[in-house]
């Protein structure tokens, strides 16, 4: 959530941002409610302070009918503001809750990911001496991606994955967990691409995969673009990655200064409705109902937390080129970075059945509009409190098996194993 006293004191350039990202927001009935708010939330305070004061005065003996009068005026003009107060408190938060955040004045505007800007390409694209297929083929082929029963027992873009490609995922997961939990990779990450943060490792966590309404709003992320399912009859939603119960990890809580930066790599099972997509993307496994995902999440202090952002990117272009996967990464414009992002890049991977780029991995960065509704808070050595900030960037989903099956693809069908996954695979150099 955006703090208020920012939309207060920059209304048209919130309506200018928010514009730019997509959304169009009433900042005038916005700052109309929350003068009303203030106003009322004035009075009422004032009369609760007459009411104590008229307590005191009456404290061991009995009132006066004077007394016992304005205690009365004074109930009912209170009973009344608070009901007000209420009403509007609603009114004022519905609409403060549909500002997004800022993108930095660095985000290139654009209306679509297709206005994205390229900023790295790395690796070769692989050449075949014959006509590459996609992973759809190949692992319906193999038996390792089975659509049609799994339409039968759930629905479409769910699926079963079988034999080897359940070992390779497994391979995966396994080897990301290796990074990230290596203190000398990740100092050396660090020193490779010059960033000023501490070289503390991630601590691994298994969230929920389920969130409360409230929980999961204060994130930012229950919201058009996420698309999640509602648990019926339960005030519960799916989470549609980890990071949407990792972020609200610490609501209402105070953390001292010498905690940060924490940082976590949670993995649980994601669900998306991913509702208006069609075509190639409904072959395979590109977008599914249901999908697994490795992701980072951090919580940082204000002044470490752009240069946090940067090592997550750095993090997941350390994974992808040790996988030998070619792909660019991109900067992502003020269309494509979410409701709750101010910056984000993504990384997509050359896919040779598609013959195009595909995403991979995308990296948020939050400032603190994910924690002025959670209430995360940090206290510092000075005794003083402010707001924490977070970030979130995938390490792994499957789709990197997508790209894995189509650039090592042989010519008998097989598909050659990446040397970092290897010795998670008993040594296998092929499935």
């Amino acid at each position: 959530m955006l703090d208020i006293q920012y939309i207060r004191d920059n209304p048209e350039l919130v309506v200018e941002k928010s514009k730019q990202k997509g959304y169009d927001v009433d900042v005038t009935q916005l700052l109309g409610f929350d003068q009303e708010r203030r106003q009322l939330l004035s009075r009422v305070e004032d009369l609760r302070r007459q009411r104590n004061e008229l307590s005191s005065a009456a404290k061991g003996q009995r009132p006066s009918p004077e007394q016992v009068e304005e205690g009365k005026k004074i109930k009912e003009e209170l009973t009344t503001l608070e009901h007000q107060l209420v009403t509007i408190e609603k009114e004022y938060l519905v609409l403060l809750k549909r500002v997004p955040n800022m993108p930095l004045d660095e985000v290139p505007v654009g209306t679509s990911e297709d206005d994205n800007v390229v900023v790295k390409q790395w690796g070769e694209k692989p050449t075949f001496g014959f006509e590459p297929k996609n992973h759809s083929q190949i692992g319906e082929t193999k038996g390792w991606i089975d659509k049609d029963r799994a339409a039968k027992v759930a629905a479409s873009r769910f699926v079963y994955l079988k034999g080897d490609l359940v070992l390779l995922e497994f391979a995966l997961w396994q080897y990301a967990l290796s990074v990230l939990t290596d203190p000398n990779i990740i100092e050396s990450i660090i020193k490779e691409n010059d960033l000023s943060v501490v070289s503390k490792v991630f601590t691994p966590v298994l969230p929920p995969a389920v969130a409360k309404k409230e929980v999961f709003e204060a994130t930012g992320r229950l919201n058009k673009e996420e698309q999640t399912y509602k648990i019926e009859d339960e005030d519960l939603w799916l989470n549609a990655s980890a990071e949407h119960t990792l972020a609200p990890m610490y609501v209402d809580e105070i953390l001292p200064e010498d905690a940060f930066p924490i940082r976590y790599v949670g993995y649980t099972t994601a669900f998306r409705r991913e509702a208006g997509t069609y075509g190639k993307d409904m072959e395979g496994i590109l977008r599914l109902h249901q999908f697994n995902k490795l992701e980072m999440e951090c919580f940082n202090l204000p002044e470490n937390s752009f240069e946090e952002h940067k090592f997550l990117v750095a993090v997941q272009e350390y994974l992808m080129q040790q996988l030998g996967l070619p792909y660019q990464l991109l900067q992502k414009c003020t269309a494509d970075i979410g409701f709750p992002n101010a910056h984000g890049m993504d990384i997509d991977v050359w896919l040779p059945g598609q013959q195009k780029y595909r995403e991979t991995h995308t990296a948020d960065y939050m400032t603190d509009f994910q924690t002025q509704s959670m209430k995360t808070r940090v206290r510092r050595k000075d005794g003083t409190v402010e707001l924490a900030h977070t970030n979130d960037a995938t390490a792994f989903s499957e789709r990197p098996l997508i790209a894995i099956i189509e650039n090592f693809q042989t010519p008998e069908g097989n598909v050659r194993v990446p040397e970092v996954l290897q010795k998670y695979m008993a040594g296998r150099t092929e499935i």
